[in-house]
């Protein structure tokens, strides 16, 4: 009887663990409610990020638009500290975090997820140039300052979908001097958190 009792309580401890797995995954899935006011930016664009980001003359810029607060943000932090280190010769990045200042720190940003080296603004001006609405979205502007991706690192949340490295692969194409904007619904529909609140 023991035995009947430990296995039907791993069962249902089992069954409660993958339907939060499964919860979780299918609200990420959701796509992110597009705000009121929107102003949507196209591939192709001139946008204007301002004179705070810094840049490195002609070269391409790649906006890592983050909430510290966003489930799906923290997830994400290790693919793009490996963007980092694959591209940082090539590109210049920066990292706009869209929630409150008061909350959150440059420094307890840089502790907390090993961003040490990576320029850090707060300025929601930044992504509404960009036409970004939700975390974690990536946006990269070539060296004459035209958008030429902006969306999701990935169609898993926790980017570990390699034929999906949508931010990826819109880098190695910029660089190439092939670049086709990304088409894939998955890539370029606002997925995660929305800003300013985490609501998933």
């Amino acid at each position: 009887m023991k035995k009947l009792i430990l296995s039907v309580w791993l069962v249902l401890l089992f069954c409660t663990i993958a339907y939060i797995f499964w919860h979780e995954d299918w609200k990420y899935s959701l796509p992110t409610p597009i705000p009121a006011d929107y102003v949507e930016i196209q591939p192709g664009d001139k946008v204007n990020i301002g004179n705070e980001v810094k840049r490195r003359e002609g070269a391409p810029l790649f906006l890592h638009f983050f909430n510290p607060s966003c489930p799906c943000s923290r997830f994400n932090i290790p693919h793009f500290r490996s963007l980092v280190r694959d591209y940082g010769n090539q590109i210049a990045f920066a990292i706009v975090v869209m929630h409150d200042k008061n909350q959150h720190s440059v420094e307890d940003i840089r502790k907390r997820f090993g961003l040490d080296t990576i320029p850090i603004y707060f300025d929601k001006n930044i992504a509404d140039s960009c036409g970004v609405y939700s975390t974690p979205q990536a946006a990269l502007i070539d060296g004459d300052g035209r958008l030429c991706y902006r969306g999701n690192y990935n169609k898993s949340r926790y980017c570990t979908d390699r034929g999906t490295y949508y931010a990826k692969m819109a880098v190695d194409s910029l660089l190439k001097g092939t670049f086709a904007p990304i088409t894939d619904i998955a890539a370029i529909k606002s997925y995660g958190c929305s800003l300013p609140v985490c609501t998933k």
